[in-house]
């Protein structure tokens, strides 16, 4: 099988997965319309808002729950095939990049589109693996919308042939440094919509209103989970700055360079170093600590979406 044969294929498979994507995010909004409170339910939660003074009981979640208020059958059965299809999603996406590594026999990380379809490849499994341990039904649609967004932006803005990687790239590093700083950005990507969905529940418990986030866990659940993927994405990151350092003093005879890559990467880095140092501090609302949070992810794009794209550096990828 020719080299070409193979990087149509690659492509083949990601069209695939972004078209099971697209059921599974449709199943995904389905199960979160079946869990929309009726009307006589929300007159009945508001009436216990404002008895309780504007906050919002604590929402059980073990078995209690499922009795009192279970979820619809019709959206039980939508969550059933928005959850396999999001695991074939990713299979696919597996499959796409397999397959584009074979092609060009390297790594599949030289550019930007390399870089999205791996990073919605772990976002989704990851996702997944986690889905196998906890009830997640409720997060899917918050995962699935980004996931599909950014391989739209790979095939349409930054899709590039299948090629040989530029001489800088060319390094063991490149498996190393780019991706343990892809598998990071998964987990951020990850945690960003827990950190959205903790934010929209949390304004609307304050506000006394009724809705179907009210069906999600906790919002002191919910922000204890964004927080624990931090934990885990912070390291991650920690460690791609370090690889990085390391690879630029072998590729350009420096540690540092002030190469606008580097310097955003490192904005980056202190962005959620001050995220966690504000969680860890008391008298900090969580409130406004998941805004720091939710600014080191726009930090996140910002240096994918424009400083790769409008700044000229030493890490302009390939394609561009």
């Amino acid at each position: 099988m020719t080299n070409e044969t193979l990087a149509q294929y690659a492509n083949l498979s990601l069209y695939s997965a972004m078209a099971v994507f697209t059921i599974a995010m449709v199943c995904w909004a389905l199960y979160l319309a079946g869990m929309v409170p009726s009307r006589d339910t929300t007159a009945v939660r508001e009436a216990e808002l404002v008895g309780a003074g504007g906050a919002a009981p604590a929402a059980p979640l073990g078995p209690e729950a499922a009795s009192a208020d279970p979820v619809p059958l019709r959206a039980r059965k939508a969550a059933g095939i928005g959850g396999t299809m999001t695991w074939l999603g990713g299979l696919l996406l597996l499959l796409a990049v397999v397959l584009r590594g074979l092609s060009v026999h390297r790594w599949p990380l030289g550019n930007m589109f390399e870089f999205a379809v791996m990073g919605s490849m772990f976002t989704v499994l990851a996702f997944c693996a986690w889905s196998t341990r906890r009830d997640l039904r409720w997060l899917g649609l918050f995962v699935i919308a980004p996931v599909l967004l950014v391989l739209g932006m790979a095939v349409t803005v930054w899709y590039t042939e299948a090629a040989e990687l530029l001489p800088s790239l060319r390094s063991y590093w490149l498996v190393i440094h780019v991706t343990v700083a892809t598998l990071a950005v998964a987990v951020f990507t990850i945690a960003c919509a827990v950190t959205c969905a903790y934010l929209l529940r949390d304004t609307l418990q304050r506000a006394g209103r009724a809705s179907l986030l009210d069906r999600f866990p906790a919002a002191p659940a919910m922000e204890r989970l964004a927080y624990g993927l931090h934990i885990v994405a912070f390291p991650l990151w920690t460690f791609t700055v370090i690889a990085g350092a390391i690879w630029a003093r072998q590729a350009w005879g420096s540690y540092w360079n002030w190469d606008p890559k580097e310097v955003w990467t490192f904005v980056i880095w202190v962005v959620y170093a001050a995220y966690l140092h504000a969680r860890a501090t008391s008298g900090v609302s969580r409130q406004v600590v998941s805004y720091v949070a939710l600014a080191g992810y726009a930090c996140i794009i910002i240096n994918y979406a424009v400083v790769n794209v409008f700044f000229v550096s030493q890490h302009s990828y390939s394609g561009l």
